[in-house]
């Protein structure tokens, strides 16, 4: 157990920062996609083909942003760098709860008060993506207009939070047996 709680850490912490230098990048990209155009190839690779766009994606929220005279729009790409960077920071959050959960359980019990708030904070976040997602597929549209962005959105994170929050409450309970078994004692 102790191998895997380490692991846990190590590998929860990579990704937290990983996510959290890519939000930095797309708040660059989204800046640079305002001021200069030109500079937000040296922070985000494009596959843009005149027939089929631009394809943008983070974690099922995609943005196909229409390119012309071989440039993509940059209204398209300025709009899903927002989404991209709050979905980004908010996956950041989902993996430093985590890896404080495995921090916070390594020499004691899993079912602690602030564990128990940090797995419906995760439960949230988990939620929060593809409704993040949602809302800038509306403000895209609202914006760049109904034939200029196709818009796709992953629902999957919904019942993931759905999952977490259920699994939440197992801990609640733990947390309730544990205290009634240490006033017994």
């Amino acid at each position: 157990m102790k191998g895997i709680n380490k692991l846990g850490k190590i590998i929860t912490k990579i990704l937290e920062v990983f996510h959290w230098v890519g939000a930095v990048l797309m708040v660059a990209a989204t800046v640079c996609s305002v001021v200069a155009p030109n500079w937000v190839k040296y922070f985000v690779g494009f596959d843009a083909k005149e027939c089929c766009g631009a394809n943008l994606e983070v974690y099922g929220f995609e943005v196909n942003a229409p390119v012309v005279n071989g440039n993509t729009d940059m209204t398209s790409f300025m709009l899903f760098g927002i989404g991209a960077v709050i979905i980004l920071a908010v996956m950041a959050m989902v993996f430093r709860n985590l890896h404080l959960i495995f921090k916070k359980s390594e020499n004691g019990t899993p079912f602690q008060k602030d564990n128990i708030r940090m797995m419906k904070e995760i439960g949230i976040f988990a939620i929060a993506v593809p409704v993040i997602g949602f809302i800038m597929s509306i403000i895209v549209r609202l914006v760049t207009g109904v034939e200029t962005a196709e818009i796709s959105i992953d629902m999957g994170g919904i019942f993931m939070g759905i999952i977490v929050l259920c699994l939440t409450q197992y801990f609640v309970h733990g947390a309730d047996l544990e205290k009634d078994v240490d006033g017994l004692l």
